[in-house]
């Protein structure tokens, strides 16, 4: 199968979460006939509620930076499918995307034939055994393998990591891991292993408990590293961890926090930390034009939100400011409207295509312009004025629609 055949039937599997169907049985099954190759990678398992792609992003960037051969993968992707398994950096080919994915399909359809399956694989269960599959080809020394969802029953939840990371821990998806910090961080904690050491990023109280309580091995608390001489800027940001200089070239207060538990895995693995600084994560309060500027966010749920909207308050306080806003509809999107909308002087209310996406007149956002492409909101953002400061956000899904259309 080809390229744009493979996306294609991934797609037709239906939307990742709402047909989730949690339980390793069938992963476990599918992985033991393709020759478990779940079991060749050194891997750095991460899980959490916000921060994972760019902890992620950071912890692959300074593994690479050390000389190490590494692969990455990561969900969603903003723009390509391609996006999720990445090689030494850069993303498959759709070439080889194809291949992974034409050898997993046939797989899978001899499985169901035999009666060897009960379902055909999810979306991300497929695409969770293409990266497997595609990182046991390669001579790598290290992958770090983000959770989709939760953690417990996450299809990643198959490897036996070097080091587990549990990035903080928020209200998300509460249908499925529970609507208690307490059972949200239990499933998180799923990912913990016997003798495995951990690092937990810094956490409510509720859910560091119970963090503490499920692990099996040594870990390390991040607010135990605390962080010195901190300088912030509105692209990055500067400070010391025990003697070491960390330059976090993510945007954010919050980054901050994903540095330093990128930084603190890093050590783990005995690994310079320097390598933090050359990390790049788009879509994440990118910068992507100037008259007017542009940046994108996603932020797409309540804690992501109070990020986006603390750093709006700091940095462009007293400037023009519009939101281009898209939103999934089991989200608490009234709860992140409040927080965010009172700092914008124009709010665009847009949807993505995607069968979650909140109708753009739902948006609690009185007075607001109502698009219902993404094409069509980044067309009225762009008659913004050069004293304007353009924010896109409330989904991933949004910023990649938007991202493909602005950045050519």
């Amino acid at each position: 199968m080809n390229y744009a055949a493979s996306v294609r039937f991934l797609y037709s599997l239906g939307n990742e979460i709402q047909t989730a169907k949690f339980g390793l049985e069938r992963i476990t099954r599918l992985l033991e006939v393709l020759g478990n190759p779940q079991r060749a990678c050194r891997w750095v398992h991460v899980a959490g509620t916000n921060g994972k792609g760019s902890t992620c992003a950071m912890l692959e960037a300074g593994l690479r930076a050390a000389g190490l051969r590494t692969g990455l993968y990561t969900s969603p992707h903003l723009v390509e499918p391609t996006e999720r398994i990445r090689i030494a950096g850069a993303s498959v080919s759709p070439s080889q995307f194809a291949d992974l994915f034409t050898e997993v399909h046939d797989t899978s359809e001899r499985l169901l034939e035999e009666g060897d399956l009960d379902l055909h694989p999810t979306y991300f269960e497929t695409v969770t055994a293409m990266a497997f599959l595609g990182f046991a080809r390669e001579e790598l020394d290290t992958v770090v393998l983000e959770v989709g969802m939760g953690g417990r029953l996450d299809a990643t939840n198959v490897v036996t990591p070097t080091l587990c990371v549990i990035t903080p821990i928020d209200f998300d998806h509460q249908v499925f891991l529970g609507n208690t910090l307490a059972q949200i961080a239990a499933e998180k904690a799923g990912i913990l292993k016997a003798g495995t050491p951990a690092v937990f990023a810094a956490q409510p109280p509720e859910a560091e408990s119970v963090l503490r309580a499920h692990a099996k091995g040594p870990y390390t608390l991040s607010r135990d590293w605390a962080i010195e001489d901190l300088l912030l800027n509105a692209r990055g940001s500067r400070f010391r961890l025990r003697g070491h200089e960390i330059v976090c070239p993510l945007a954010g207060q919050h980054q901050v926090e994903n540095a330093r538990t990128a930084a603190i895995a890093l050590h783990e693995l005995g690994v310079s930390m320097a390598g933090i600084g050359s990390t790049q994560w788009p879509g994440r309060l990118e910068r992507i034009s100037q008259r007017p500027e542009i940046i994108l966010d996603g932020a797409h749920n309540l804690a992501g939100t109070r990020a986006l909207a603390e750093y709006i308050r700091r940095f462009y306080s007293g400037r023009r400011v519009w939101i281009v806003y898209g939103v999934m509809r089991d989200k608490d999107v009234g709860e992140m409207a409040a927080l965010l909308f009172p700092l914008a002087e124009r709010v665009i209310a847009t949807a993505p295509d995607n069968s979650r996406a909140l109708p753009p007149e739902k948006i609690p956002a009185p007075g607001a312009a109502i698009t219902h492409t993404v094409g069509e909101a980044v067309a009225l953002a762009r008659q913004a004025g050069p004293e304007h400061v353009v924010f896109i956000t409330g989904s991933l899904f949004v910023v990649g629609e938007a991202r493909a259309l602005l950045v050519q």
